[in-house]
């Protein structure tokens, strides 16, 4: 696979891996990714992995693009081996037409019952490409075939925190009230943000992730726990 660097900035730039998004791509860039974490290459700032690409930030008042690109190259590994895989989450939807305003109009588009949406998407374990949009907004694949649509051809302006939505082969949690374009099939009642925890953000790339459906009753008392601060979100960690 041939490796392109981008310029991002007078202090950034792109190692591209590939063109499309798929797990053995994402692979390389996590692998590598998880190499300059431990590398200490000096006046690295950052690294962000993407679907197919990872973006390095470094100091230029401590380095330079040149040193620091050398330093990424002896980094790369032709034929990467995969990355270690993240946690396992199990996040609880509930599948409720209130919840999700879309779920019957995109059941009926799709020739499904919402009974049988729910239970496709409940059945698939989905990797988290990528975290972008807003803090904690996972990008989440593999979506069965059968449930792929594209984007609302009218994105809302307020969908909010919580919605568990779907677009193209992606599925996600919208982790704050915000403007989208995704069908909302459901609800998740833990936050996927939470400024008040040591670590805000639940998800990492990297991780994996399968959505439990739960009743409405469930779903509103989880809701109270975390409201009361008596719910902890490590208890949605399956393993690491």
């Amino acid at each position: 696979m041939t490796v392109r660097f981008t310029t991002a900035g007078d202090t950034a730039f792109n190692v591209e891996f590939g063109e499309g998004i798929d797990r053995p791509t994402n692979a390389r860039v996590m692998a590598l990714h998880a190499r300059l974490k431990r590398a200490a290459v000096p006046g690295l700032v950052e690294t962000v992995p993407t679907f197919r690409s990872l973006q390095v930030v470094y100091d230029p008042a401590a380095t330079c693009r040149r040193e620091v690109q050398a330093a990424v190259e002896a980094q790369i590994i032709p034929d990467d081996e995969a990355a270690a895989e993240g946690a396992l989450w199990r996040l609880p939807v509930c599948y409720d037409p209130e919840l999700g305003p879309d779920l019957l109009e995109v059941s009926a588009a799709l020739g499904l019952t919402p009974e049988r949406l729910a239970a496709l998407h409940g059945a698939a374990e989905y990797f988290v490409y990528m975290l972008g949009f807003m803090p904690g907004f996972g990008y989440m694949g593999d979506l069965p075939a059968e449930l792929e649509r594209p984007r609302r051809t009218e994105p809302r302006v307020r969908v909010p925190a919580g919605s568990v939505a779907m677009a193209g082969r992606l599925t996600t949690v919208y982790p704050w009230e915000s403007p989208g374009g995704w069908h909302l099939i459901g609800h998740c009642p833990v936050p996927l943000y939470d400024g008040t925890r040591p670590s805000p953000v639940l998800l990492a790339a990297g991780d994996r992730v399968r959505f439990e459906a739960v009743d409405r009753a469930r779903h509103d008392a989880l809701a109270a726990e975390v409201a009361a601060g008596r719910f902890d979100p490590e208890t949605l960690r399956a393993s690491a």
